[in-house]
């Protein structure tokens, strides 16, 4: 008897569960059987989905990084200035991470884990998204708006310390009583960025 098709809800129950999975175990131990499973779903329909784990996960990544809606951010805005730019960008990626601190460190794990299944996640994720700000950032480098360097490098040295702010969040809150809200603090972690960023910028001599 041949399988039925997957039913509307069918994309949205895997990728839930794939997510819930990947976050406990790593892609590596993922089970497409489990996965299936968990979603209520028959294998058949989970591989008419998605025919294996590079494409799952790389789904994962499109429907759960903020990838999209930076990229998105980067484009309409692109035609302003840094100091306009980067800290939106910061509050576009904050709004769709906070609160998903297992789900940042998993995905993040697996796109530079280099593996062969999530090889296709991680061409997604450089290929659109560090391609569309690293594309910005040389532009503003060229016109003297932002001090020359590497672009990719910039990039890192503004998206470290904003993960690293949301991955710790929940025990700076409940350990330090941090209590500003995360598109302050992220914002504040732009402009930091953005005055080391500045061409000019130099100690002043003492």
């Amino acid at each position: 008897m041949l399988d039925m098709e997957p039913d509307p809800g069918s994309r949205e129950r895997v990728l839930a569960a794939a997510l819930d999975l990947v976050s406990r175990d790593g892609l590596a131990k993922l089970s497409m059987d489990e996965v299936a499973a968990t979603a209520g779903v028959s294998r058949a329909s989970l591989y008419r989905l998605f025919p294996g784990k590079p494409a799952l996960f790389r789904e994962l990544l499109h429907a759960f990084s903020p990838a999209e809606r930076v990229v998105e951010t980067v484009h309409r805005l692109r035609d302003r200035p840094p100091d306009e730019v980067m800290p939106e960008v910061a509050r576009t990626a904050a709004r769709d991470l906070a609160g998903r601190v297992g789900i940042v460190r998993a995905l993040m794990f697996e796109v530079t884990s280099t593996s062969e299944e999530s090889a296709e996640g991680l061409r997604y994720v450089m290929g659109y998204l560090v391609n569309a700000i690293s594309g910005y950032l040389a532009a503003e480098m060229a016109a003297g708006r932002l001090r020359a360097m590497p672009p990719l490098l910039a990039l890192q040295a503004l998206v470290g310390p904003i993960l690293f702010h949301l991955i710790t969040r929940p025990i700076a809150a409940r350990e330090l009583g941090l209590e500003i809200p995360v598109e302050e603090a992220v914002t504040i972690l732009a402009e930091t960025w953005l005055h080391a960023m500045r061409p000019n910028n130099r100690e002043v001599e003492q």
